[in-house]
Order: structure tokens, then C-alpha cells, then sequence
């Protein structure tokens, strides 16, 4: 599947279409799970009441993301990349600027080699107490983590 007809699911799901858009981003993160995982690296940022998790995705990837309790701002530093968020999908060139709602389940797909930052607004500097504070994910869950349900 090429990047360009990732979010195009009518071959694999019939009738997926009919569905909102955090059950078709949840359905293709099901599908991702049976196939090769890749590693984008993540670094981890902070300063006095902020928090910042770079990622960093290679041409091509595809991800979904975790679905965030608050609302926060994402960044894109470099490349380009193709975000499905609510129902839509919008392409994205750095730099750019993002708002990201609460409660949403976004897909991404790597167009160009690129760095993705979220920043939320917090005192907590401990990973997983962060993800618990952040998403409705566990750490396990999230890049990185041994049940890794994003890539």
C-alpha cells in the first residue's frame, strides 16, 4: 500500500468508510500490528512546566497516535507528512504548526523523512506517569513500549 492510498481502506475493510474516523484509524492500527514495525526514534524534552516528545519518522511510515486528554500543540520541524484527524485527512509541509484536540485518534504517514513534536503543557517528568497523565495509553502501548500498538 503506498503512501498516497494509505488512508483508502475500502480494499481491506468493507464498508469502513461508513465509520467515524477514530474507528477507521483503530481499524488500520489493528492492521499495522501483523505487519513489519520500524523504529522511529523518540527524545523526550523538558523544561519549567513544559514537555516535549520528539519523534523522529522515516520516508513512508505510517503511525496512528495515542489519544491525547488534553488539548496541546504538535510541530513539525521537518518533512512532510499526511494527518488524518477527525474526518479529514490534510498534508503538512515544515514548519508547521498544529492544534491538536483532546480526544482525538490521529493516523500519520511520512511523505519525506520528518520530525514530529508534541508539546503539552506539565510538571510531570516521569515517563510513564506522563503517558497515564497525557493519554489514554499505557507506556507499554506507545513507541517504544514491549505492547507497541502505533506502528
Amino acid at each position: 500500500m503506498d503512501s498516497q492510498n494509505v488512508f483508502d481502506m475500502t480494499v481491506t475493510y468493507e464498508g469502513i468508510l461508513a465509520k467515524p474516523m477514530r474507528q477507521r484509524v483503530e481499524a488500520l492500527e489493528r492492521a499495522m500490528e501483523s505487519m513489519p514495525q520500524v523504529d522511529c526514534p523518540i527524545e523526550h524534552h523538558f523544561a519549567p512546566g513544559v514537555y516535549v516528545r520528539q519523534m523522529t519518522m522515516c520516508k513512508d511510515v505510517v503511525l496512528t497516535g495515542a489519544v491525547h486528554k488534553t488539548e496541546h500543540l504538535c510541530i513539525l520541524a521537518k518533512g512532510r507528512v499526511h494527518v488524518v484527524n477527525n474526518d479529514e485527512v490534510r498534508e503538512y509541509v515544515a514548519p508547521a504548526v498544529i492544534a491538536a484536540s483532546k480526544g482525538t485518534k490521529r493516523a500519520i504517514t511520512a511523505l519525506e523523512d520528518s520530525v514530529w513534536f508534541n508539546i503539552h503543557p506539565t510538571e510531570t517528568v516521569d515517563l510513564d506517569k506522563l503517558v497515564e497523565e497525557l493519554t489514554e495509553s499505557t507506556a507499554e502501548e506507545l513507541v517504544g513500549g514491549s505492547k507497541n500498538r502505533q506502528l
